[in-house]
């Protein structure tokens, strides 16, 4: 028997004694966490269902021992697909488009368009995210004061975007990728926290877009109303004199 049928062989085979169903990914994760939103989104645009289990940060459940042995840097989202255990959102939605997508249209395999849209992935991680979680979550958390230097780094960043985004409909393709969906969680957070949009031409035009292309993903469920309850935690805690 060669490799191939006998790989087939031991797949159907699994399949027969699981009921002809395998395991859904499991996820760990907490509905408000922006990073997670972009993964439940991603999951709805794939008709992808996941074992979800809730780690609540906020209680320190991620200290647990199981959830260190699973993740030793305990942060979530944290997936595990059948053993394969994955952190970081934009890691994560790599894997599920290349995993379960019927296409490559979320994540081109086109080497050039694909540089693109990691670039976008790695310019949210490293600098525009970054720089949302350096001014915002300090005094949301901790109730630590403003930092207007923070806040002047935020807003560079987001000029960035703002040009790189002019002269294009979408982030990085001429369609809505993966690199559209963790910047519009990023930038429909900062509009949730009343950061100033309106200076911003081109990102408010593509916001308009990308919200109504994920319309049909249950959006406002998943992301937009997650991102105003943050808003109003940051709010309160403004209001309690924590800034």
């Amino acid at each position: 028997m060669s490799d191939t049928k006998r790989i087939v062989t031991e797949f159907v085979y699994c399949l027969l004694l699981s009921g002809g169903k395998m395991s859904p990914p499991v996820l760990y994760y907490l509905p408000p966490s922006p990073p997670c939103r972009s993964i439940l989104l991603l999951a709805k645009m794939l008709g992808l269902d996941f074992e979800l289990k809730i780690v609540n940060i906020l209680e320190g459940e991620q200290l647990k021992p199981d959830f260190v042995a699973l993740n030793p840097q305990h942060c979530i989202p944290t997936m595990n697909d059948e053993g394969l255990v994955l952190w970081e959102s934009r890691a994560i939605l790599s894997y599920l488009v290349a995993a379960y997508g019927k296409s490559d249209e979320l994540y081109p395999t086109d080497i050039r368009v694909r540089a693109l849209v990691d670039q976008r992935l790695q310019f949210d991680l490293g600098t525009l995210y970054m720089r949302l979680t350096d001014y915002y979550f300090p005094t949301m958390f901790i109730g630590a004061p403003l930092d207007e230097g923070k806040r002047a780094k935020l807003s560079e960043a987001v000029g960035w975007l703002n040009t790189i985004l002019e002269g294009r409909q979408f982030a990085a393709a001429e369609h809505f990728t993966i690199a559209d969906l963790t910047l519009l969680v990023t930038i429909s957070q900062l509009e949730a926290f009343d950061f100033e949009l309106r200076p911003y031409k081109h990102i408010r035009q593509w916001l308009e877009r990308c919200k109504d292309h994920m319309a049909p993903y249950d959006y406002e469920e998943l992301n937009g109303s997650k991102a105003v309850l943050m808003g109003d935690m940051f709010k309160a805690k403004i209001n309690q004199g924590g800034a």
